[in-house]
């Protein structure tokens, strides 16, 4: 009889995960679809409140979870985390976004988006790869990038400046880490319906542009990013790294 290949597992049963801005919107759902595949959930941010409702609310499904009150920009909080504790998996899902003309941008607001989005995301990326590697562990990093990662946008100098910096900076770690087995990759949404985005919905000039880019119709929801951020933190994505996924309903189809 034929020997039929078998499916990789999905499951993180096991394995201790970091999640960044995991307090709302993509960052809690990227909680979610860890703890639901197994997975002991670090949850990180800077607002200690919602941080812990979002906690208790996945320790309420029977999903083992703890918080982490800690901001991101903080390098050496960083450095003193990945010192301490070596994530199998660490997915990266705080950003900001101050949107304007290139024209109008004050250097006030590139240095608040280039600080999170960027330079955090680097360092935040060295420290977890460091430590795996010195630990002899094989493990996957996830940035949550965006669409905007791969065009330009309206008002958006300053955030496709950060994101296309994100990719770049993701194909070479991979590269640099690959043989030591540690995976790094982005996931590139689409605009997601979460509350931090709404102002950008209530705008019809906004809406209609973002209707208009999006083949599929619709605008993404949190849940449309969840399997992708499983997948690449499982061993279903064994043979994936330095790429991106895109998960934009076809805008950078064009």
């Amino acid at each position: 009889m034929t020997d039929l290949p078998r499916t990789p597992s999905f499951s993180l049963n096991g394995k201790t995960a970091l999640v960044t801005g995991a307090s709302s919107g993509i960052g809690q759902g990227c909680a979610v679809a860890l703890a639901e595949a197994g997975a002991h959930v670090v949850c990180a941010a800077r607002g200690a409140d919602r941080l812990q409702d979002t906690v208790a609310a996945l320790q309420s499904n029977s999903w083992s979870a703890e918080a982490l009150v800690v901001d991101q920009t903080d390098l050496e909080a960083l450095k003193t985390l990945f010192a301490s504790r070596v994530f199998d998996v660490v997915v990266n899902s705080a950003g900001l976004a101050r949107h304007s003309r290139a024209t109008e941008t004050t250097p006030e607001d590139f240095d608040a988006v280039a600080n999170l989005n960027l330079r955090s995301a680097y360092f935040l990326s060295a420290y977890a790869g460091k430590a795996l590697i010195n630990a002899g562990k094989r493990g996957s990093i996830v940035h949550i990038s965006s669409q905007m990662g791969h065009v330009g946008g309206i008002d958006r100098a300053v955030y496709c400046a950060t994101k296309h910096g994100l990719e770049g900076m993701v194909k070479s770690m991979a590269i640099e880490w690959g043989k030591q087995g540690v995976r790094i990759n982005t996931v590139c949404p689409t605009f997601i319906r979460t509350p931090l985005t709404q102002s950008t919905f209530d705008n019809p000039d906004r809406a209609a542009w973002i209707m208009d880019m999006i083949k599929l119709d619709r605008v993404g929801e949190v849940e449309d990013i969840m399997g992708a951020v499983r997948y690449l933190a499982s061993d279903a994505s064994a043979l994936v790294t330095g790429t991106s996924m895109l998960i934009d309903g076809g805008w950078t189809a064009d």
